[in-house]
């Protein structure tokens, strides 16, 4: 998985989380909503900690400014 999401992007999904939160715990935790929320929540406390979105990639989204290098490919063995 490479990282889809900037650093700001990560911030407020945290944010959003936190406010997810709060909300869930005024409306009351066992509630339809309260369920809910807890559950947007954890999404964005997930994808914030590693940096990648799966919805990014499925609509070819990239907010990260830097493209990460993946490893290049083993070159084959030469057969003496």
């Amino acid at each position: 998985m490479k990282p889809n999401e900037s650093q700001i992007d990560r911030v407020i999904r945290v944010g959003i989380a936190v406010v997810a939160v709060v909300v869930a715990i005024f409306v009351g935790p066992a509630s339809v909503v309260g369920i809910v929320l807890f559950v947007v929540a954890a999404v964005m406390l997930v994808t914030a900690a590693v940096g990648f979105c799966p919805l990014y990639r499925v609509f070819g989204i990239s907010t990260c400014s830097v493209e990460s290098k993946e490893a290049p490919a083993p070159e084959p063995a030469a057969h003496a």
